[in-house]
């Protein structure tokens, strides 16, 4: 299955004062839309992922999922400032000829939805029925519900917050002295930073995971061993293998715009006055063993949306956990439908 494009060409204002000359958006959909097109379920993806959700996100679309393609028109796009079809820094800027690279502009994670929402109306969707994002993809629904509140049905959310931490933010500034100590992303090649992004990428998945997951999958069963720790390995793979299927001018560009998360910002009010505007049906699902979104971030959020319903699942994976726990991520989802079915 390929993508789908959709080619904006007009200029694409930025929330911090850039602009892009016109934006490319690839994306993906699955199923149909009816013909009241309010049957729309839109997927928000995290930091590295693509718009093919049904490759990353797997058992979650399809005929009989919980994002029923035999009911729904599912949709996923790739972010701005990714990597994956839609305008990012290694797209041609058409002003110069020449790869944005370094001078891809500033993005937020406003400007990132403002994208989507020229897609939701170029592909005719009315209303979007469920709007769903775990981690970065949280933020985007967040701000959509926000920004759009007629448009948005219902939401879910998982692993999320209603802004970028102090410690999320630290754990960027570390990724990005890692990038920007690689001489080579300094210069004016596509694989630029390649060396830096994997140390990056090594400091992400120590958050990713967690003690319990790394004790239990990455020991070594031999006590007398002096290198080759199994722990070092995988670290070494995970890193070396997003440097495979991404770039490093994305990433930098990608978790700026994360550290842009705020509810808050520019709006009248407290975090949580904010929230409490937010009146759509929400089911949040926390993971506990989650260090990277703890489950005070997910409960906080759940208890200032004004309709919204908390569910703390386990998982060995920690924050990855919301890719993998596929089967209780649906059990709770089909469950807290089946509730608001019931007052409807």
């Amino acid at each position: 299955m390929e993508p789908q494009f959709y080619h904006h060409q007009k200029k694409f204002q930025l929330e911090a004062g850039g602009q892009l000359p016109e934006i490319t958006i690839a994306y993906y959909t699955w199923g149909n839309l009816n013909a009241t097109g309010d049957n729309a379920i839109w997927i928000c993806h995290a930091l590295t992922a693509s718009a093919n959700a049904a490759d990353w996100w797997k058992g979650m679309i399809g005929d009989g999922c919980v994002f029923d393609t035999a009911k729904n028109f599912i949709v996923c796009a790739n972010i701005i400032g990714s990597c994956y079809g839609t305008t990012g820094p290694l797209s041609i800027n058409p002003e110069t000829g020449k790869m944005y690279l370094h001078t891809f502009p500033a993005i937020t994670i406003r400007d990132i939805v403002a994208a989507h929402e020229l897609l939701r109306q170029h592909l005719n969707i009315k209303k979007i029925a469920l709007l769903a994002g775990g981690s970065l993809g949280g933020y985007q629904v967040l701000e959509w519900s926000l920004l759009q509140p007629a448009v948005i049905g219902q939401q879910f959310l998982i692993v999320t917050s209603a802004k970028e931490t102090a410690w999320g933010i630290a754990i960027h500034t570390a990724q990005r002295m890692a990038i920007e100590t690689d001489e080579s992303f300094a210069t004016e090649k596509e694989n630029g930073g390649e060396k830096g992004l994997a140390t990056a990428r090594a400091i992400g998945m120590l958050t990713y995971r967690n003690y319990k997951s790394f004790i239990q999958t990455q020991t070594d069963d031999d006590k007398n061993k002096l290198c080759d720790f199994r722990a070092s390995s995988y670290i070494k793979y995970q890193a070396q293998k997003l440097t495979q299927r991404f770039n490093a001018y994305s990433y930098h560009t990608l978790i700026n715009s994360m550290d842009t998360h705020n509810v808050a910002r520019n709006r009248e009010g407290s975090i949580d006055n904010v929230l409490q505007q937010i009146k759509q049906p929400t089911l949040v699902i926390g993971i506990v063993g989650d260090v990277l979104c703890p489950l005070e971030e997910t409960a906080f959020l759940a208890s200032q949306l004004p309709n919204a319903k908390f569910v703390a699942i386990d998982s060995l994976y920690g924050h990855d956990g919301f890719l993998v726990e596929v089967n209780l991520i649906t059990k709770h989802i089909h469950e807290w439908r089946e509730t608001l079915d019931a007052f409807n």
